[in-house]
């Protein structure tokens, strides 16, 4: 196993299920194996006090209960396929190791603008634990009053969340004139509004002229993440999407005797009909145990992503499943989308909340995708969508769902089911 994240871990894993006298070892960049990458932020904030929080389980217990042979700090190099031999780095040494069956779970690699001045202070991407560790250092010193957050992306919002809960001054810096760019604009405009209420937003401008001011502490970059496929590319695998390895149902390559799983692959999306580079948690869980249990010799299938991700900004619960609807007008669909904004509870039970609801859909009816953004109600619902595209189903069948109610979690009408009837009413009005 290249890579010992979620998805390789989790091919570990499945693969001593299959058989339990198989050799398995994993090699890890690392020093930290099998935890919540996607807690690092709480982490910073202190909601999680410590790092060892976040493992799945200690690497003792992979070695000792699992029996797989965990090797922290080995960096692969390359990938000899007519060999079946694996180069790689470990202990100050250059090593090879041969395998009959290869699960690539290398994940993702941050991206990092070419930016003059951006080593003139602490830079960090938070993409690894040491990443995480170094930066709450400097945070529990009280060495950190003011932060420059480089990306208005799902990781630069949640970061400048959790700085801003340890007291820091936070100017979020974004190249674009928008945040939250995998959101169609009038749902972005409602996070950038309420993220203004708690930060410095600056959009459209040139990072590197704010680097050249003075006044930040440390800079965090979030400038997006890129399939660590290096190697197996290199050795001839075949990829596609943000050059993301292309895999089959079963996570097999291109290459003969090598499997992928996780932030390095493309895996099919069931809404687009074809691969796409989706980098989120669940699906690397799959794909890994997918992966693992097909290389050591058993039996199963990846059904596919729907592109379904939550992500917390402040107050606020922003969420999407399927395609936006610029993705879907950029993917050649016949796409309109429909707005309403609802009701995350009965009107006349106290906490009630607006919720925006936006519903992606052909003009025939097909639907290809929702988001949701609002002070509560919004990761609820945006599962049942998610239900919904993995089931193929249509407006017609959204408004037909019977829904839960009780006045303290939704109206009697589900804010999804509101908005699924003005589509049906959008619809039904000729062109």
């Amino acid at each position: 196993m290249l890579g010992g994240g979620a998805a390789g871990m989790s091919a570990a894993s499945a693969a001593r299920r299959v058989d339990r006298g198989l050799e398995i070892v994993v090699l890890e960049a690392t020093g930290w194996a099998a935890y919540g990458m996607c807690g690092l932020p709480y982490y910073l904030s202190g909601l999680v006090n410590r790092p060892q929080d976040l493992l799945s389980y200690p690497p003792e217990y992979f070695r000792e209960r699992r029996r797989l042979d965990l090797r922290l700090h080995a960096q692969a190099l390359a990938l000899d396929v007519e060999q079946r031999v694996v180069r790689y780095h470990h202990e100050g040494q250059d090593r090879e190791i041969g395998y009959s069956a290869l699960v690539v779970a290398a994940g993702g690699v941050p991206g990092v603008p070419p930016l003059p001045g951006l080593g003139d202070r602490p830079t960090f991407t938070v993409r690894t634990m040491e990443d995480a560790i170094a930066l709450r250092t400097l945070l529990d010193a009280g060495a950190v009053g003011t932060a420059l957050v480089v990306g208005a992306g799902y990781i630069g919002l949640e970061l400048a969340e959790a700085l801003h809960a340890r007291g820091c001054r936070v100017t979020v810096a974004e190249r674009l004139d928008r945040v939250l760019p995998n959101l169609d604009e009038p749902v972005a405009a409602i996070v950038e509004k309420h993220t203004r209420e708690h930060v410095e937003l600056r959009l459209g401008v040139d990072v590197a002229e704010l680097l050249a001011e003075p006044g930040f502490d440390v800079v965090v970059v979030c400038a997006g993440v890129r399939p660590a496929s290096t190697v197996a590319g290199d050795a001839g695998a075949l990829t596609g999407p943000g050059r993301a390895l292309l895999v089959d149902d079963r996570m097999a390559t291109s290459l003969p005797g090598v499997w992928a799983a996780g932030d390095c692959v493309a895996p099919y999306h069931r809404v687009l009909g074809g691969p796409a580079f989706v980098p989120l948690g669940p699906a690397a869980n799959k794909t890994g145990r997918v992966a693992g249990t097909v290389a050591a010799g058993g039996d199963a299938t990846f059904a596919g992503v729907v592109g379904t991700a939550v992500v917390k900004v402040f107050e606020l619960e922003v969420a999407r499943t399927g395609l936006t609807l610029a993705e879907a007008q950029a993917a050649g669909l016949a796409a309109t989308a429909t707005d309403v904004v609802s009701r995350s509870r009965a009107k006349y039970y106290p906490g009630m909340q607006p919720l925006h609801v936006r519903l992606v859909h052909e003009a025939g009816g097909r639907l290809l995708g929702a988001q949701l953004v609002g002070r509560e109600g919004a990761a609820k619902r945006v599962d049942v969508v998610a239900a919904a595209l993995h089931a193929e189903l249509s407006v017609d069948d959204l408004v037909a769902f019977d829904l839960s109610y009780a006045p303290p979690y939704s109206p009697v009408y589900d804010p999804l089911i509101v908005a699924a009837q003005a589509a049906q009413q959008e619809l039904a009005v000729p062109v």
